[in-house]
C-alpha cells in the first residue's frame, strides 16, 4: 500500500524537465517550483541538464534536497554542470545518466 511519502510503483515514466540557461539564487525559484510540482505529482523527475550553461551553489542545494526525498535523475549534464558535480563530489551522490532515455529507463 502506498503512503503519501512513497508513491508506490509507477506505470508511466517520470516527467522530463529541460531547463535552459543560467540558474542561480535569483533565477532558481521557477525551476524549483517546476521540479517540486513534478515530484508531488509523480514521485520523481528527470532533469535534462544539457541546456544549462551556469549554476551556483543554490542549484546544487536544490538538487541535493530533492534527491533526499524523491526519485531525481539528472540526464545529459552540460560540461558546466558535470564539472560542478565533479568538483564538489555530487557525482557520487546524485543519479546521473548520459542521456534522457537512459534516465527514463533506469529503475
Amino acid at each position: 500500500m502506498a503512503t503519501p511519502d512513497s508513491p508506490g510503483p509507477r506505470s508511466r515514466p517520470l516527467p522530463v524537465i529541460a531547463p535552459r540557461g543560467e540558474f542561480d539564487l535569483d533565477s532558481l525559484p521557477p525551476l524549483k517550483a517546476q521540479i517540486d510540482a513534478a515530484v508531488a505529482a509523480h514521485g520523481g523527475v528527470v532533469l535534462d541538464a544539457a541546456g544549462i550553461t551556469f549554476v551556483d551553489s543554490s542549484f546544487l542545494g536544490m538538487l541535493l534536497a530533492t534527491h533526499q526525498h524523491a526519485d531525481l535523475r539528472v540526464a545529459a549534464p552540460s560540461f558546466t554542470v558535470a564539472r560542478m558535480f565533479s568538483v564538489v563530489g555530487a557525482d557520487t551522490v546524485l543519479r546521473i545518466h548520459p542521456t534522457v532515455q537512459d534516465a527514463l529507463g533506469a529503475a
